[in-house]
């Protein structure tokens, strides 16, 4: 397959997820707020901060308010990762191989932006409650539309790829959100709020059905290990490494086990530290200090895939 074309797919697929994504990750917080009681604090700048785009986001709105957070993420057309301009570019590169993906995958993806660009022309910031839902589920038919529709094959395992690698940091930076940042006091841990809070982030990811399924008591300790090294639910970090790592060894041909690219040994690597990984080691390192490494070392694969995959030789 052509670097450019296996390019487009997987970033057709991040751009899609990654779209989802920031939808799950300020929904979490609308629905802490409306769980919060009267007079807490609200938290907005945690989102922007977990993106690492604050700088940004100050020099175009400067005041951390509700309303710019929003409009930030959301709809923002000059902001690369906002909604908008996620589903922008996944439309363009959808556009690019439409010769190589099917029609319904090419019609669900224009009809995504199609129908996020005119939320964005009215602008309803109230209305948004409606809207993130929409955004998910849109973003789920994608995936469901690719894997009805499209070949399994090389094209479609880039697809998968990126889905997934994008999917694993994003439910990293939820956890983050929560963990590290939105709680406002350490008095807090243990109490009903924090109780909501956990709820609230289960279900942002939408998991809380399935981890009630395995555990009775919400506590910080299992909503942690159930999203960071459960090997069955499909948006824990763990089980997007494990599928990831099986796409990619039939894009590199090589059998489970072995390695023969960069990006190879650097998903293996990762994937099998988390495979003897428990939750009190995590918790004893500190589950940020635990999601800011991870978030590093996801990046450090992609770069690998880039460069084993995409880039371009020098002659």
């Amino acid at each position: 397959m052509l670097s450019r074309v296996a390019d487009s797919i997987y970033w057709l697929n991040r751009y899609v997820e990654r779209a989802e994504n920031v939808a799950r990750f300020v929904d979490v917080n609308l629905n802490l707020l409306l769980d919060a009681p009267p007079g807490m604090e609200q938290q907005w700048k945690p989102l922007v901060i977990t993106t690492g785009d604050q700088d940004m986001f100050k020099q175009r709105y400067g005041e951390a308010t509700a309303e710019n957070i929003l409009r930030f993420l959301t709809f923002d057309r000059e902001y690369p990762n906002s909604i908008i301009s996620c589903l922008r570019s996944a439309r363009e590169n959808a556009r690019s191989v439409r010769e190589v993906i099917s029609s319904e995958m090419w019609e669900q993806v224009n009809t995504f932006y199609l129908t996020v660009n005119e939320a964005a022309n009215v602008g309803l910031l109230s209305e948004l409650h409606n809207f993130f839902p929409e955004v998910k589920m849109a973003s789920h038919l994608f995936a469901g539309v690719m894997d009805a529709t499209m070949s399994h094959n090389e094209g479609w395992h880039f697809g998968r790829l990126g889905r997934l690698l994008e999917r694993a940091d994003k439910t990293a930076r939820i956890l983050d959100v929560k963990y590290y940042i939105l709680l406002p006091s350490v008095t807090d841990v243990g109490s009903p709020l924090d109780d909501l809070q956990w709820i609230a982030l289960l279900k942002s990811a939408s998991a809380y059905e399935m981890y009630r399924k395995r555990q009775y008591r919400i506590t910080p300790k299992g909503v942690t290990e159930f999203l960071t090294l459960n090997r069955e639910f499909p948006r824990s970090i763990q089980f997007c490494l494990l599928e990831a790592e099986q796409s990619l060894h039939q894009i590199s041909g090589t059998p489970a086990g072995t390695w023969r690219t960069d990006s190879d040994r650097a998903l293996g690597r990762l994937r099998s530290e988390l495979d003897f990984l428990t939750i009190d080691e995590i918790t004893q390192q500190g589950l940020h200090e635990f999601l800011d490494r991870l978030q590093v070392r996801l990046n450090e694969v992609s770069e690998k895939i880039f460069a084993d995959f995409f880039a371009l030789e020098s002659v």
